[in-house]
């Protein structure tokens, strides 16, 4: 055996494995579409419970009008708003009209009849969303309307929202806010009022049904709720509420009326007719 140093351990050699390094292009996240859609989606989110929301408040307001149909004026009914709980009557004379710069001193507040401006307030479904001056909207009651007043203190956001869908596009109806009311919501028409706490109250339903355009309970049947011309009363900048008592100057509820005060016109140039009995 030959002598010599016996390498110990020789290593053996490695074969390096030739690794083939696949490049995958590899994209980056597409932020800005992916943003994109999202928006949409959103908006459209958005949307659709916009229009859910004033879909199911149509649906509601049709159920409790359905509801208060029982409350519809007939013959042998002819008032039927003395069957709802709160309803506050009083008699008064029609046609009696004061100067656009002259006040009433009114017994009640909200007014709801009485001497009155010669010009009427718009009532064709407007929901002001200012004070309108007392003696214009007591003229609205006389041809008929019904007057929703509300504190804008006390009924706000949705409250608000659930009274105009009983006014907005409806005929002979009106409503606005009445600082310093005494109760969260007032409804009037001539000769009635109903003071609530709650516009959910079924209340409100049942008095619009009973005494809008009921023929027995207002003096000018037949007459106009359009603004009737420039220069008269004008729904886009109505006159402002005055929140000041009257002064001594103001006209007493039993005021007989001021010459060259404007006198009612039916569409056509006709008169009103005249208030059953009168």
């Amino acid at each position: 055996m030959a002598s010599g140093t016996k390498k110990k351990g020789t290593p053996k050699k490695v074969a390096k494995a030739t690794r083939t390094t696949s490049v995958v292009s590899k994209k980056g996240v597409p932020w800005l579409t992916v943003l994109s859609v999202v928006g949409v989606l959103a908006l459209a989110g958005v949307v659709f419970g916009y229009y859910y929301v004033q879909s199911a408040d149509k649906r509601e307001q049709k159920s409790r009008e359905e509801a208060a149909a029982a409350f519809a004026p007939s013959p042998s009914n002819p008032d039927p708003s003395t069957k709802i709980e709160g309803v506050v009557k009083a008699d008064y004379p029609g046609s009696v009209h004061v100067l656009p710069t002259e006040r009433v001193k009114y017994d009640r507040t909200p007014a709801f009849g009485g001497p009155h401006d010669g010009f009427w307030a718009a009532c064709t479904g407007i929901v002001y969303p200012n004070a309108v001056r007392t003696e214009n909207m007591v003229h609205s009651l006389e041809h008929g309307a019904i007057w929703i007043a509300y504190n804008p203190q006390q009924i706000t956001g949705d409250a608000v929202n659930k009274l105009k869908v009983r006014v907005e596009g409806k005929p002979y109806t009106m409503m606005s806010p009445y600082p310093g009311l005494d109760k969260p919501i007032s409804l009037q028409s001539w000769g009635h009022q109903l003071k609530l706490d709650s516009p959910d109250d079924q209340r409100i339903d049942q008095f619009i049904v009973a005494l809008r355009q009921n023929q027995n309970t207002y003096p000018e049947v037949g007459a106009s709720c359009d603004a009737i011309g420039p220069g008269q009363f004008d729904p886009d900048n109505p006159p402002p509420f005055d929140p000041t008592p009257p002064g001594p100057d103001a006209k007493p509820m039993d005021y007989k009326g001021s010459q060259g005060a404007q006198q009612d016109q039916m569409p056509g140039g006709q008169q009103p007719v005249p208030p059953p009995g009168g």
